[in-house]
């Protein structure tokens, strides 16, 4: 496995590489402390299975570097890692594809279960940003997958892979091309997601399975 730290702190850099590391055997860490070294190392080597991003970088936006990476590599999960735990940052950088975003304040604990849920397929909100009072842990992958296909949502089983591709970040070509449809089809199918899910953009959707999630977990 393939990891990409991005993160001008080297004090931070360490202490996220030590975590990654202990997630499994045979995981490599890449370290990059500018958005510019990040772009260096993208452009040589290929294959990361998952990329977190420091928001502020001495030398770029996260959120253009992030646009960036899921513009290049829309398959490739990007964690946020940041200072900031403002909503409007939480929300931002989900609806602009990220599967997850971990307060730097957050406990070693918490960030090794977002970074597992996020490795088996879902996505982390922070509690605090969907209406909690304090992080908790992550929902197993097993209930992510329950709350996806709970029948309480009438979606049909093709409307449920949307919504499963759409809580991995994923924008709708790549959809389309995973499940062998036309671009318009899946817009036809994300609509109906939404209108099930009570909500009006794919962030939203993103919270509010990450709610139920919180909530049984």
């Amino acid at each position: 496995m393939k990891v990409l730290l991005i993160d001008d702190h080297p004090l931070i850099l360490s202490a996220l590489q030590s975590v990654i590391q202990g997630l499994a055997d045979n995981i490599q860490v890449t370290t990059a402390d500018s958005g510019q070294a990040a772009r260096q190392v993208l452009a040589n080597a290929s294959g990361f299975d998952l990329v977190l991003l420091d928001l502020h970088l001495g030398d770029a936006n996260g959120f253009d570097l992030l646009s960036d990476l899921r513009e290049q590599f829309p398959a490739m999960p990007v964690v946020v890692i940041s200072a900031s735990d403002q909503p409007g940052d939480v929300i931002r950088s989900i609806d602009m594809g990220a599967m997850g975003f971990v307060p730097k304040k957050a406990s070693n604990e918490t960030l090794v279960a977002a970074l597992k849920q996020v490795m088996s397929g879902g996505v982390y909100v922070p509690p605090q940003s969907v209406g909690h009072d304090s992080l908790s842990q992550p929902a197993s992958n097993d209930t992510l997958q329950a709350a996806i296909h709970s029948p309480h949502w009438g979606l049909t089983p093709r409307q449920t892979d949307v919504l499963a591709s759409l809580l991995k970040g994923h924008p709708n070509k790549l959809i389309a091309r995973e499940l062998n449809l036309s671009v318009e089809t899946v817009k036809d199918h994300v609509a109906a997601v939404l209108r099930a899910l009570g909500v009006s953009s794919r962030t939203q959707a993103v919270i509010a399975v990450s709610q139920i999630l919180q909530r049984q977990s």
